[in-house]
């Protein structure tokens, strides 16, 4: 199995794929961020079953990039 890891900004996604007994497979992602003593590690499993490794893996790393994505945007900008 090929590890898989983004590394945006601070943080580092990776997505957790299980094979599951009936031949599908299940989707989390890892949000890794410090280093040492103040690492951070968030997970998140996701519900989807899917029908291949490969549609697991987009799924958890899309979702784990658009959480990055939503916390290191920056502010809209709003019109006074």
């Amino acid at each position: 199995m090929d590890i898989i890891q983004h590394t945006v900004g601070k943080y580092l996604v990776s997505p957790l794929i299980k094979d599951l007994d009936d031949g599908r497979f299940s989707a989390s992602v890892s949000i890794r961020s410090g280093r040492g003593s103040g690492t951070h590690d968030r997970v998140m499993r996701f519900t989807p079953r899917f029908g291949s490794h490969a549609a697991a893996v987009r799924y958890a790393v899309e979702q784990g990039l658009g959480w990055v994505r939503e916390r290191t945007a920056p502010p809209a900008h709003c019109p006074a």
